[in-house]
């Protein structure tokens, strides 16, 4: 399956005709279904991941095997960026969280390029600065604002990567990535239902009300949004 021009990495896209000519060769296009681990914390990283259409969590594991999600990865990003600059072990769980259409380059190839490329290396080096941030301003928001106000931010969050308002997700994955018991998600989720933002039924998530969904969320997802526009500005 190839990417649409339409949802290219905006990454990729963002870089000069000539940057993208030398990484082509070695891109290859891949699909991956919800649930694929990519990589575990410890892991040597083999690929790096370009996302063009789905979304990618970073999750944080404890000793005990609980999680909580650090970040997410869609088409503003990449997955495992730090390999470019000779950084190859992973500190965190990836996981494919809605089904991922995305370019791929091994590790390897990927650090070669950037050791040759000053325009590709100050990419990488932004973008982790906002992929910091972003980590930073989950950790925040998963200490300080209410479990309603953190389901509607990963909502729109995730909305943005997947183009459409429908959203593949399960009471399970929604309690792993907030860090909250099921039943906490199903109770705000059906709060959400009765305001009239969002259709929460069996295995998916539509957004009715997005303007009102926003003014429910928290200021993060504002935040790390503004945060990575500047980055591919």
């Amino acid at each position: 399956m190839k990417p649409r021009a339409d949802v290219l990495n905006r990454l990729l896209a963002g870089l000069s005709l000539a940057e993208r000519a030398r990484l082509a060769p070695f891109l290859k296009t891949i699909s991956l279904k919800q649930g694929v681990v990519l990589n575990e914390p410890g892991d040597a990283m083999e690929n790096v991941i370009f996302p063009h259409s789905g979304m990618v969590s970073l999750l944080a594991i404890m000793k005990d095997g609980s999680a909580v999600e650090t970040a997410t990865i869609g088409r503003e990003g990449v997955v495992g960026a730090m390999a470019g600059l000779g950084l190859h072990t992973t500190l965190t769980r990836s996981v494919v969280q809605t089904p991922l259409v995305a370019s791929q380059i091994t590790a390897a190839r990927f650090h070669k390029a950037v050791e040759s490329s000053r325009e590709l290396r100050d990419v990488i080096v932004r973008y982790n600065d906002a992929l910091l941030g972003q980590v930073q301003i989950t950790a925040a928001c998963n200490a300080l604002h209410p479990i309603q106000a953190r389901l509607a931010r990963w909502i729109l969050q995730t909305s943005d990567r997947v183009d459409g308002e429908i959203i593949p997700l399960t009471q399970q994955l929604l309690s792993e990535m907030l860090g909250v018991r099921r039943s906490s998600v199903s109770e705000v989720a059906t709060h959400l239902q009765a305001a009239g933002l969002i259709r929460y039924t069996r295995g998916s998530i539509k957004i009715t009300d997005r303007e009102g969904l926003e003014k429910a969320a928290c200021e993060c997802y504002m935040t790390i949004r503004a945060q990575h526009e500047r980055v591919l500005r």
